[in-house]
């Protein structure tokens, strides 16, 4: 297993690559975790049962994100404390979150079951698919507290400048998953609760698996049994750079929700290309999603260090290396998106209102390139007040307005309504950059 990185010295460039490509590559097995659910359900199983994963799945995808930005504050803190040499406090701020991220999962648990239903009916899960979609959501409610850990070990890790083992972490929950929808779905029938049941049981495999590494590994922080406490000082640290994150991610999944009831309010069948689309779209964009991880780890420790110059270099490198990538991934996905819609339905009809969502998702690849590097320096800087500002605006301002527009023109199709993501994207990256030439000015003054 890889030791921790200290990004302090050396290559930016190089340093940066060789970070991003572990991460890159447990985003993948993460995409894929939570691809193969839909990929083996669009197989095996009906378009309701497609329809229920899709809306389930989007639900389950923003808990993900709030307990993905709760955990930024950790890796950013913890950067920062080992970018500074006080790794002690390093390991106190890592057992305080895991007092922290304990409480988080079990309250998200119990919300995600007892309000199932009301959740299903918000989401205006087509009647056809309402059961699955009731299913999907209470059995993934139940392994909320796992989400959790998981992701917190990914923190971890990230903080201490660690990305293989976060990776070989989502390889046992990607491996596990595959099997488990093959028994679930493929053999027992059970469609869109046996895609649930293989995503829980896989995902506590991999918490299991993933202590068990880590009580062997030698890790730059110190550990103590003591330490294991509701800390107040430090978990309000973190939580004051986590939970701007933590709000924005939340806001910004509302958005992508409210897009998806305004589609569910079509009909299945657009409802499940849509669905579709989505899972697609998690690959098409994990190259700036990996950067955004990886510059924030990067950007935290230099920082820390008093390093400003080397952290704008990464975040230089991230945007054009992501911009290189999206050139390729964004036109094969305006002109061939149906060719990766096909890889998760089966149904002709749902496979073409995929790909009319894509096209407008292959516009956005370009402008994310931009975007979440951004984003992944802001957070490493500290400034998590301002990306969850931008965050907000973006998506009520921008991508909310422009959704309920399109829905309510004559002869509107998926493409239209897509188009609302790419035009927040633009309106982000305006921010970001104001943002930049104010600091700029700022420090002048």
């Amino acid at each position: 297993m890889e030791q921790s990185k200290n990004f302090t010295s050396g290559s930016v460039l190089k340093g940066l690559i060789q970070f991003a490509i572990p991460v890159f590559a447990a985003l993948f097995l993460q995409s894929l975790y939570g691809g193969v659910d839909l990929l083996i359900v669009g197989q095996f199983a009906e378009t309701a049962d497609v329809s229920g994963v899709a809306t389930g799945s989007l639900l389950m995808q923003t808990v993900t994100m709030v307990i993905t930005g709760l955990s930024m504050g950790i890796t950013i803190y913890v950067g920062q404390k080992i970018g500074e040499g006080k790794d002690d406090e390093a390991g106190k701020a890592i057992d305080s979150g895991l007092v922290l991220f304990i409480l988080i999962g079990i309250i998200l648990s119990l919300l995600l079951v007892v309000f199932t239903k009301y959740l299903a009916g918000l989401l205006h899960a087509p009647i056809e698919a309402y059961d699955q979609t009731c299913e999907y959501i209470m059995v993934c409610g139940f392994g909320t507290v796992f989400i959790g850990f998981y992701n917190l070990l990914g923190a971890i890790f990230r903080g201490i400048g660690d990305s293989k083992t976060p990776l070989f972490t989502v390889l046992i929950a990607c491996i596990f998953n595959i099997f488990g929808d093959l028994l679930f779905v493929a053999v027992c029938g059970l469609g869109a609760m046996g895609a649930a049941l293989a995503t829980i049981i896989a995902q506590a495999f991999s918490v299991v698996i993933s202590i068990l590494v880590i009580i062997r590994k030698t890790l730059p922080f110190t550990f103590k049994k003591e330490y294991v406490r509701f800390d107040n000082k430090i978990i309000m640290q973190e939580l004051r750079l986590g939970t701007p994150i933590a709000l924005q991610e939340f806001l910004v999944g509302i958005s992508f929700l409210v897009i998806q009831t305004v589609v569910n309010s079509i009909d299945v069948v657009a409802s499940a290309g849509v669905g579709v689309a989505e899972k697609v779209c998690a690959f098409i964009m994990l190259v700036p999603s990996a950067f955004s991880q990886s510059i924030s780890a990067f950007v935290a420790q230099n920082i820390g260090a008093g390093l400003k110059n080397r952290a704008l270099k990464a975040l230089k490198y991230g945007i054009i290396t992501s911009l290189c990538v999206a050139t390729m991934i964004g036109s094969f996905t305006f002109f061939k998106g149906n060719v990766l819609a096909n890889i998760f339905a089966k149904d002709t009809y749902v496979i073409m209102q995929a790909h009319e969502y894509l096209k407008a998702y292959a516009i956005d690849t370009f402008l994310t390139s931009i975007l979440f590097c951004y984003i992944g320096y802001y957070n490493g800087c500290g400034n998590t007040f301002f990306v969850m500002l931008q965050g907000i605006i973006g998506a009520f301002c921008v991508r909310v307005p422009v959704v309920i527009l399109m829905s309510n023109l004559p002869h509107t199709t998926l493409f239209h309504i897509g188009l609302a993501t790419p035009a927040s994207s633009i309106f982000q990256i305006i921010l970001c950059l104001t943002f930049m030439i104010y600091k700029r000015h700022s420090a002048r003054s």
